[in-house]
């Protein structure tokens, strides 16, 4: 309601009429494309964060401190007062009662415009000042007009966007927009606790309700417009996964079928023979379930999920051993150098007494090796190839590539995935994908943004894993901390601590790794503590790493370059300094660094107790969650309950579109009636099924290729 924002200059953007020149864009225009506002049907989706009432007056003295009002009135005294601080203080007087409007940033025009004598309307939260009531930074503009006849929407905005320019923008987008019904009508009211209403009736509803509306059903999303809305984006999603796999089943892609006669000569089983452990059954479940996938000539497209240390390199070695039988190379991609080296020493000691020769790609590479490599791979000399995100780059040429395998998926962004799968090059084939994650998927995320994935799921650990103990200990007991580090160096064990950051910041009082590795050198003499953290230089990260797996180092110090696939079963004792800054999941990576030998392994979370870090209560429900369980899934499903969809899918949401109105944990009819309803709308109704994806997707479905 400020003046800046009460009269837009321009006219909201509209699409360009057809074979006209576009004119140089404004500001707001190019701030509505920064909110990805391009379209009609963009703007028209935009939909509010909150409503404001601006259909009535508020008498002052009716009013009660913490309501948010509007009130009119005359103005009787502005001023710049500097005490404490520099602000603009205007008392405005309704007739009933005055109150103080307090501005601490505030331009020329706002002086202006509450000038003494000028009547104003202004809204805001009433409270109770030192010498009368106040309102801090309130809407305002002049008095006049009538009153508004619909709630005013507040949207989602970002900078150089005023309310008033958007909501015009949004308002002519909803009246320019094909809003035409694409859900048969059929559908509309089968299988749903309530009919549903006409898409632009909802979309009306929701851009200006009725002032009788209860705010409460707008907020939790439960009205039926809000209703209606969901519906429509669940069945978009739905809709998406299953064309992405319906395309996918008319692609084709090499049927990988050992030539050797003969099971007991194949590589796979030479590989299982030479193993020192036994596959657990849920490993050969899932290897089966893979091996079938890699035997048809349709692209295989599968997530391998399991806990922390569940054995899934083994089940990607085996695979792979699969793909080389059948005459093609395979390729392994995982996020950082630690983890791809992890892998290529695993797989280089399973692999290479069979003769197989295995290549490996990282940026940090020196130019002699990385030609080498690159001539292996084209050659097809390279078997296997193993590396980071250099595996993607156009100089990597394969000879024929067939299975492509992506570790920690979630950490690779879309386009990403789909560079490695375009490095086949033969006959428009395409290569068959295992992509593998240690954060397992709640079953409502496997229904929906993992739709168009065959998941297999390894849901025991090898035998021989210890159960890990996790405290949760205050900053003030580290002392008590150390002693314990002290009772496992002298047990002959190793420790991880654990730090979120390796800079000191103004912002947050966080000690550093640098600060930590010091502090824990002096009070361990003769302990040799190592540290370790991301803007190393890769050779010194990789001899810091070699020197804590030979056991040399008794106590590493780390950031998070350590959360996934490190192993050293001599680690008994995880510490993680202020645990409470970690995420859920991130938290459970890290404590699966232990427990991985024969010893009792514990996980000690440390939390600040300073007044500025009082845990709040999602840090409270993750650091419970961690002490109450150390099983993936549940700690995935809790994971999912704290932070959302939209968090726990990391990267994903970089490719296919997330949920912006639907709640997987309270939209479960309406998820389930969109499940039911896409392949009826893609069998019989394709055109309708179209519109319906490019309405709400647009160009992104593409992604759901990755």
């Amino acid at each position: 309601m400020s003046p800046s924002a009460a009269s837009p200059r321009k006219a909201p953007p509209a699409v360009a009429a057809a074979g006209l020149a576009a004119p140089a864009k404004s500001q707001p225009q190019k701030a509505l494309e920064k909110l990805g506002l391009r379209r009609d049907i963009d703007l028209a989706l935009h939909l509010p964060l909150r409503y404001e009432d601006e259909t009535r007056i508020t008498r002052l003295a009716d009013a009660r401190d913490g309501d948010m009002v509007q009130i009119e009135g005359v103005v009787t005294h502005s001023e710049i007062s500097f005490r404490p601080r520099r602000q603009l203080r205007v008392t405005i007087d309704d007739g009933s009662d005055t109150c103080v409007l307090r501005f601490i940033n505030f331009y020329p025009s706002h002086q202006k415009t509450l000038s003494v004598g000028a009547r104003v309307r202004v809204r805001g939260e009433i409270r109770g000042g030192f010498v009368s009531r106040e309102m801090v930074h309130p809407g305002f503009r002049i008095a006049g007009g009538e009153l508004a006849t619909a709630l005013t929407p507040v949207y989602p905005t970002v900078a150089g966007l005023p309310q008033a320019y958007l909501r015009k923008a949004v308002l002519g987008g909803l009246a320019r927009a094909d809003l035409s019904e694409t859900i048969p009508q059929e559908f509309l009211n089968k299988n749903l606790p309530q009919p549903l209403s006409s898409l632009r009736e909802a979309l009306s509803f929701l851009h200006q309700p009725a002032p009788d509306v209860m705010l409460a059903t707008l907020e939790d999303r439960s009205h039926p417009a809000w209703q209606r809305l969901k519906a429509e984006e669940l069945l978009a999603q739905q809709l998406s996964q299953l064309q992405a796999r319906r395309v996918r089943a008319a692609m084709r892609a090499p049927a990988l079928r050992s030539p050797v006669p003969g099971p007991q000569c194949t590589l796979q089983a030479q590989l299982l023979e030479r193993l020192p452990f036994r596959l657990t059954a849920a490993q050969q479940r899932v290897g089966d379930e893979i091996a079938a996938d890699l035997q048809k000539n349709l692209p295989m497209h599968r997530l391998l999920q399991g806990d922390v240390g569940s054995g899934k390199t083994v089940v990607a070695a085996l695979a792979a051993a699969r793909c080389m039988d059948a005459g093609w190379q395979c390729a392994l991609m995982a996020p950082t150098e630690i983890l791809a080296e992890q892998h290529f020493r695993k797989l280089i000691g399973w692999l290479e007494p069979l003769g197989i020769q295995t290549a490996w790609l990282t940026g940090s590479q020196k130019a002699k090796e990385r030609r080498e490599a690159l001539a292996m791979i084209e050659s097809g000399a390279a078997g296997l190839v193993v590396g980071t995100h250099a595996v993607i780059q156009d100089k990597v040429v394969f000879k024929n590539l067939a299975l492509a395998i992506i570790d920690e998926q979630h950490r690779f962004g879309v386009a990403q995935r789909l560079a490695l799968r375009s490095k086949m090059t033969q006959g428009g084939e395409e290569p068959h994908l295992l992509m593998m994650t240690a954060t397992p998927i709640p079953r409502t995320l496997a229904m929906s943004y993992y739709a168009d994935l065959d998941v297999s799921t390894i849901d025991e650990l090898p035998p021989g894993r210890t159960p890990i103990v996790t405290k949760v200990v205050a900053e003030a007991r580290r002392d008590e901390v150390i002693q314990r580090i002290r009772s496992q160096l002298a047990e002959g064990r190793q420790v991880y601590w654990v730090c979120p950051l390796i800079e000191e910041s103004e912002s947050v009082d966080l000690i550093n790794a640098t600060q930590t590795h010091e502090a824990l050198s002096a009070a361990l003499p003769g302990t040799p503590v190592g540290l370790l953290h991301s803007r190393m230089p890769v050779p010194e990260k990789k001899a810091v790493m070699a020197l804590f797996t030979s056991g040399q180092l008794g106590v590493l110090v780390s950031t998070t370059v350590i959360e996934v696939g490190v192993d050293v079963p001599n680690a008994s004792l995880m510490v993680i300094e202020h645990a409470e800054r970690f995420g859920l999941s991130q938290l459970h990576q890290l404590r699966g660094r232990v427990g991985r030998g024969a010893a009792a392994s514990a996980c000690v979370l440390l939390y600040s107790t300073g007044e500025a870090s009082r845990l709040g209560e999602t840090a409270r429900a993750r650091l419970k969650a961690m002490v109450e369980t150390q099983d993936g899934f549940e700690i995935a499903r809790r994971d999912l309950d704290i932070r959302g969809p939209g968090e726990f899918l990391g990267a994903r949401q970089s490719g296919a579109p997330l949920l912006r109105f639907a709640d997987l944990a309270t939209d479960t009819e309406l998820l389930a009636w969109a499940r039911a309803l896409a392949p009826v709308m893609l069998d019989k109704y394709p055109a309708l099924a179209e519109r319906h994806i490019q309405r709400w997707l647009g160009g992104k479905a593409e992604f759901l290729k990755a």
